[in-house]
């Protein structure tokens, strides 16, 4: 197989991914009240207050789609901005004390799909390399194209 082959091939595996994991998520956050996208931000907060700009960073999507999101759960009252001592105007995103009942209502499922995947792949050392694998692509896509136009 070509080099130019293998990036299509790879460009088509990893959309193809993509929607199974947004539409998995979205019926595992369903009960929660959140949508798939709703739930990777407040996830992404979940550990530590961020920027709306790490948020993007860390997702590999754009700050003003990240900003709609962060918005959506804050009037909800799922998230709440909090003043950034290291940026006047960067405000830090972070979870609410109903955000993190959303993010637990989750869990159950999450960790029953993780288990399944991990069954499938034949355990967690193969579900590691895929990790692995994945995380590489996405380090050497970053560094060929690093400002691809959103």
């Amino acid at each position: 197989m070509s080099a130019v082959d293998a990036l299509s091939r790879s460009a088509v595996a990893v959309l193809h991914l993509n929607g199974r994991f947004v539409a998995l998520f979205n019926e595992l956050t369903q009960a929660s009240g959140l949508s798939a996208a709703q739930w990777q931000v407040l996830d992404a907060v979940g550990v530590r207050p961020r920027t709306v700009s790490d948020v993007a960073r860390l997702l590999g999507t754009t700050r003003q789609s990240v900003q709609r999101l962060a918005d959506l759960l804050v009037e909800q009252g799922l998230a709440a901005y909090r003043d950034n001592p290291a940026h006047r105007r960067a405000r830090l995103l972070a979870v609410t004390g109903a955000g993190e009942v959303a993010l637990r209502d989750v869990g159950p499922g999450h960790a029953e799909l993780a288990q399944q995947l991990c069954e499938k792949l034949g355990g967690e050392a193969e579900l590691r390399r895929t990790v692995e694998t994945l995380s590489g692509l996405s380090r050497a896509l970053c560094s060929v194209a690093p400002r691809v136009p959103s």
